[in-house]
Parts: C-alpha cells; structure tokens; sequence
C-alpha cells in the first residue's frame, strides 16, 4: 500500500491507483482529498503495476496481432519477389 499525503496534513493509504489528467497536472484518482486537493505519495520500495485497458487489446494479446502479418505484407508472401 502507498500512503498518500495531502498539504492540509491528512493521509490515506492506496492499495491501487488510476492516474488521470486534471487541471493540467497528473493526480491520482482515488487520492482527493476532502479540501479539494490532490493527495501526493513517495514510494518507498517496489515497482507499480500498470494494466493496460485500451479496448483493442485482450488478455492474451491475440486481437491486436491477429490480422497483422496480412495487412502489413499485403497480398503478397514475405518471401515473395515484387516482380
């Protein structure tokens, strides 16, 4: 968990975050605090993990690559001569 930190001193701990664009800067969603601010944290350890949720992609990544090789080869083979 990551422990958030608002400049009215309250505090509130995140097991997960979303990063959004508000009023020109980056902020995490879920760490608004009550005066109306955004919460800032400093991670200590760890990595995050992002998830990707792009509607073109699945969990086995298939639906993107599917048709790929077609449609950047066109009609013809790889392997083919243009001639």
């Amino acid at each position: 968990m990551t422990l958030y930190t608002c400049e009215c001193g309250k505090t509130k701990k995140l097991s997960k975050a979303t990063i959004v664009y508000r009023d020109g800067n980056w902020v995490t969603k879920e760490a608004e605090c009550e005066c109306g601010l955004y919460m800032d944290s400093e991670p200590k350890e760890g990595i995050p993990t992002l998830q990707r949720t792009e509607p073109s992609l699945s969990k086995n990544g298939d639906k993107l690559w599917a048709g790929f090789k077609e449609k950047a080869t066109g009609e013809k083979g790889i392997n083919e001569s243009f001639n």
